[in-house]
């Protein structure tokens, strides 16, 4: 069942918010300050406007006429200038922030227990990494400081205004209350609207996903009509989420325009009653006429930005949310020199009052290869999980030395147990770069080695430029087989003393596979293994063999003495011995015990 990662709430993304411009504040300073000198040397214009016409009224002179419009071009010009120098200092502070921001939520995301990710979905986190922070960055980079301009440009515009004149300035506010009662009617509305939209965006991303990752699945189980329902079920949902937010604009923007016509109407028809009565002169209402006109743009700007903040409040409180998803674990530096690790009555669930494990105890020897085994879905991978520290239990332990494994640092984690399975991701940048993810340190010469015991060197070696060759999505393109010896010399790289193998080599064809296990059994020798396999060979090779059905252990012991047992794993190896050799998967009818062994499971 996915559960969707938290959200923040109006409080908390007001005070992230205030922290961000807190540790900002002083080129937040400067960049409003270039702005407000830019509205200052602007506002002259009307002004200016106003003493000519009144000027002209008078019989003034050409000279006068000539030195007002001098000066009205040098302030035009140094507007510019100073707005320029105001626009550079405000997206340079957005870059800034952003990237912060940025790097906190690639921080928070990476510490998300694993657990909280699978139930959560790939869809949500999908959204969030991707459609939030686009959202988020363009809010940071554009809206906010457009904002701030504009507030700082209405303020000052105004102020201009009743400079003029108290009195004339007046009809300036009319539209105010229209303003202000249709703004709090949209910002009331508008967050809960936005959240709404982008859940139901993140639903449909993950929906969407999942169908095309599983199209086989979907299409061998006839479930193609099942995930057309559900793909359209998620487009209504976002349609009417869209809708929705869109009504309240078409609402909210004509309510807008009549608030900014309203000013200037206003100051024309109370004006000239004025400059009839003689309460004002021509040049002053001018001027409040101008200056009435001139607010529109930063006012306009400032309504229209802040429907944008609404859409970038909204992604930010996803963001953050990600940051109240509680710890799994809580490390309490312990450390331990000795590798023995045991499970003692584990119990582990993904859903709430679903068991997957029911009571497990397995106490692994030093130096011994494990092979788990049984039908799909009885929870081994579950528990190679819990014995890698990947998970928590619900109830009992898993220890190293007596020490609960996630009591364990994650640096210290992994210098004892690491687990690799059929999952593999090549990041974007050099082979050497993807290998030094387990080992930043290692030298070109150490890398060779891994690559050497996953045999993967001829293929590294024959890259266009080797181990210096870029991989990743613009890079060389590693087959599915590459990448999971790429993979498996981390393991290698990484060094620690117990691994869990869960179908580590299953992109492999089994003779590759076959012949890659016995590479790493030299390399692995004296090291701990666990693997859980589906080609029982790596059983028939393991020291002990453990078998799970329905979340237990049901047998446990070497290959000879289940087989032997007539139980459980005599009827799988029967049932696997049998079967006619596919995709060259030669299965001997009696095959013969290696004494080497080896200490990788499919």
């Amino acid at each position: 069942m996915s559960t969707k990662l938290p959200v923040g709430t109006g409080s908390e993304v007001r005070t992230h918010a205030a922290l961000l411009l807190r540790r900002h504040r002083g080129a937040l300073l400067r960049s409003l300050t270039w702005y407000a000198l830019a509205t200052v040397a602007g506002l002259a214009a009307p002004r200016l406007i106003g003493d000519l016409v009144e000027s002209v009224r008078h019989e003034t002179t050409t000279s006068h006429i000539d030195t007002l419009a001098l000066i009205l071009a040098g302030a035009l010009v140094l507007q510019t200038v100073l707005t320029r120098l105001a626009q550079y200092s405000s997206y340079a502070l957005g870059e800034q922030v952003f990237a912060e921001l940025r790097e906190e939520f690639l921080d928070r995301v990476l510490g998300l227990p694993l657990g909280t990710v699978e139930r959560a979905g790939t869809g949500d986190l999908l959204s969030r990494t991707t459609g939030d922070v686009d959202s988020l960055s363009y809010t940071v980079r554009f809206a906010v400081p457009q904002t701030l301009v504009a507030v700082v440009t209405t303020v000052l515009t105004l102020g201009a205004t009743f400079l003029v004149g108290p009195l004339v300035a007046l009809p300036c506010l009319v539209g105010v209350p229209l303003l202000v009662l249709s703004t709090r009617w949209y910002l009331r509305r508008a967050p809960a609207g936005y959240l709404r939209e982008r859940a139901a965006y993140a639903a449909m991303n993950g929906g969407v996903a999942e169908t095309v990752d599983g199209c086989k699945t979907v299409e061998a189980l006839r479930l193609s009509e099942r995930r057309i329902e559900r793909t359209e079920a998620d487009l209504r949902e976002a349609y009417n989420a869209e809708r929705y937010t869109l009504r309240l604009r078409m609402v909210w923007f004509p309510a807008v325009e009549m608030a900014y016509a309203l000013p200037v109407a206003a100051c024309v028809l109370a004006g000239g009653w004025m400059y009839s009565q003689g309460l004002a002169s021509i040049g002053q209402v001018t001027a409040v006429t101008l200056y009435a006109q001139a607010l529109v743009d930063p006012m306009d700007r400032l309504i229209s930005w802040l429907d944008e903040i609404a859409v970038g409040a909204t992604s930010l409180a996803r963001i953050i949310g990600v940051a109240s998803v509680p710890p799994d674990r809580t490390a309490t530096g312990a450390s331990t020199d000795d590798e023995r690790i045991t499970a003692d009555q584990v119990r582990f669930s993904y859903a709430r009052n679903r068991d997957v494990l029911h009571g497990v105890d397995l106490a692994l020897r030093p130096g011994e290869r494990v092979a788990v085994v049984g039908p799909s879905g009885a929870g081994k991978s579950t528990l190679g999980r819990l014995l890698a520290g990947i998970h928590p239990p619900r109830a009992g332990q898993v220890d190293v030395g007596g020490i609960p494994l996630v009591d364990l640092e994650l640096d210290e984690l992994r210098g004892h147990v690491a687990l690799v399975t059929q999952e593999h991701h090549i990041f974007v940048g050099t082979v050497r770069d993807n290998l030094r993810l387990a080992r930043t340190e290692a030298s070109d010469a150490e890398l060779r080695r891994a690559l050497a015991a996953v045999d993967a060197l001829d293929w590294a070696d024959a890259l266009p430029a080797g181990l210096d060759t870029e991989l990743g999505t613009d890079g060389h393109a590693l087959s599915p087989a590459q990448a999971q010896q790429i993979a498996l010399a981390r393991l290698v790289l990484s060094d620690p003393h117990t691994l869990v193998l869960d179908e580590a080599t299953s992109l492999l064809d089994p003779r590759a596979a076959r012949h890659l296990e016995r590479s790493l059994s030299a390399v692995l020798h004296g090291r701990t293994v666990v693997a859980i396999a589906h080609r029982l060979h790596t059983a028939h090779d393991a020291d002990r063999v453990v078998v799970m059905e329905d979340g237990q252990i049901s047998e446990i012991g070497t290959h000879d003495e289940l087989v032997s047992a007539r139980g459980p794993y005599a009827a799988l190896w029967e049932s696997w011995h049998a079967k006619p050799a596919q995709g060259g998967d030669q299965r001997p009818r009696q095959p013969a015990r290696s004494g080497a062994g080896t200490s990788a499971g499919a």
